[in-house]
């Protein structure tokens, strides 16, 4: 059964915290979609097209942020966690807090930017006085 965009923000949602396609102490939404672990790179899976459509969707998602938070791997973490993230971010290394973006470039070329912690944190998330300065210590 295929899984869509919907369905896998949902999924995040659920799960708060996804990792794209790396292994580790979450779920990867590459397997999910694979419905079974994926060895090696995720590209040599059959699913490899649904995988990259859908995964390149919930890096579009305003509802999710695309970090580096497990172990620097391509990390989604669904907005109503970003309250929590944002006080436990002196936890973490900044750079892994840093928001991770895709741009596509006029030549058609692919580039990663990254927007520090807390820039990229929206002025509706719920800031306690002092906790971004303590996440640069």
């Amino acid at each position: 059964m295929a899984m869509n965009a919907r369905q896998a923000l949902a999924f995040i949602r659920k799960h708060g915290v996804v990792l794209e396609a790396a292994h580790g102490p979450v779920p990867s939404l590459a397997e999910v979609i694979a419905g079974e672990a994926v060895h090696g790179s995720w590209w040599f899976h059959p699913k490899s097209q649904e995988i990259f459509a859908v995964t390149r969707a919930i890096r579009d998602s305003d509802d999710v942020l695309v970090c580096r938070l497990i172990t620097g791997k391509i990390t989604f973490v669904h907005r109503r966690l970003w309250p929590a993230l944002v006080r436990a971010a002196g936890q973490f290394p900044s750079d892994h807090l840093s928001q991770v973006r895709e741009v596509h470039t006029s030549s058609g070329r692919h580039m990663i930017k990254e927007v520090p912690f807390p820039d990229w944190v929206p002025s509706n998330v719920q800031l306690q006085p002092g906790e971004i300065c303590q996440s640069h210590i």
